[in-house]
């Protein structure tokens, strides 16, 4: 899988973001076709975002165009317009506003018919899901089950508050008056049930008060915590955070790599089914643990800085 610990909202409409978007430390970009642009700018930005991916310094992130969702008018555009014109530099296609599996599954013929057209590979430009409303809540197993496009399901905090008449005015935070818990653990543990069950990523939607890195950070490690893969970040002010909280500390990732090298040894030199990594017991139930933390900790560009050793005989 991708790492997406951070994903950065950039303005289609904006040339001189776009071009400042390409020196920042984040996992993935979407240039946005839909919010971040007005209606009478839509089709000059569908110009710069393909002329950014085409022509940009992306080094290595992951290539993403937010489109506008299926109601709209500019829709169909935006997929044909971007994808024959800069498909070959484009990793995916984040639909917004997916309240039915009906809606991915539109995409996938389109982009389908695209890359047949334009010669290139069929399937491989993946889609990004943003789960927006109760409809699209209601309906997410289906909707993770809709394509083996699908990469991603994408919380969309800001609509799916206003959905469900959420009382609260600032994005990502606790509504007054909520004192007991987290009000936002069901919809968090309801994306990630449904990405797990189909082997797709989780990714946080983004927090508003972008000069409030401590809170963006708290926010950050409440999805990181669950098992999120990642968070949307909308400042240059919270890409180290986001990086940050969403891999896993140096001495988590050595930890996870030791058990990974004691089990292999136990059960490939011994002969055994569970091994000692000092005073600890594991199991093949430690190892799966150890390699969701060892692989985030790769993809983060984390380097080993202790070393198994067999036990002495």
């Amino acid at each position: 899988m991708r790492s997406r610990r951070t994903t950065l909202a950039v303005p289609g409409s904006n040339p001189r973001f776009i071009e400042k978007a390409q020196g920042l430390a984040v996992d993935e970009f979407f240039l946005d076709l839909e919010d971040a642009v007005a209606p009478s700018a839509k089709e000059e930005a569908r110009k710069n975002v393909v002329a950014a991916l085409n022509e940009g310094d992306w080094d290595g992130k992951v290539r993403v165009v937010r489109v506008n969702d299926l109601e709209t008018a500019w829709a169909y555009r935006d997929v044909i317009e971007v994808v024959e014109g800069a498909g070959a530099n484009l990793d995916c296609v984040l639909l917004p506003k997916v309240q039915d599996p009906s809606h991915v599954r539109w995409l996938d013929r389109l982009l389908t018919q695209i890359e047949k057209a334009m010669g290139l590979r069929a399937g491989r430009i993946g889609i990004e899901a943003q789960i927006e409303d109760a409809r699209g809540m209601v309906n997410i197993d289906a909707i993770a089950a809709s394509s083996p496009r699908l990469e991603t399901l994408v919380f969309g905090p800001g609509d799916l508050m206003a959905s469900i008449n959420m009382k609260t005015l600032v994005v990502g935070e606790q509504p007054p008056g909520y004192t007991e818990g987290d009000a936002y653990h069901y919809i968090l543990m309801r994306i990630l049930m449904a990405a797990r069950a189909h082997d797709l990523q989780a990714i946080d939607g983004p927090y508003f008060n972008v000069r409030d890195v401590d809170a963006f950070r708290r926010v950050a490690r409440r999805s990181a915590a669950l098992g999120f893969d990642g968070k949307w970040v909308l400042h240059p002010s919270q890409v180290e955070a986001g990086n940050e909280v969403f891999s896993p500390t140096q001495e988590d990732y050595d930890h996870a790599e030791l058990i990974l090298d004691a089990y292999d040894h136990s059960t490939r030199v011994e002969g055994r089914g569970a091994a000692m990594l000092g005073d600890e017991m594991i199991d093949e139930a430690s190892r799966k643990m150890a390699l969701v933390i060892a692989a985030k900790g790769r993809a983060a560009g984390l380097v080993r800085t202790s070393r198994f050793e067999a036990p002495a005989e």
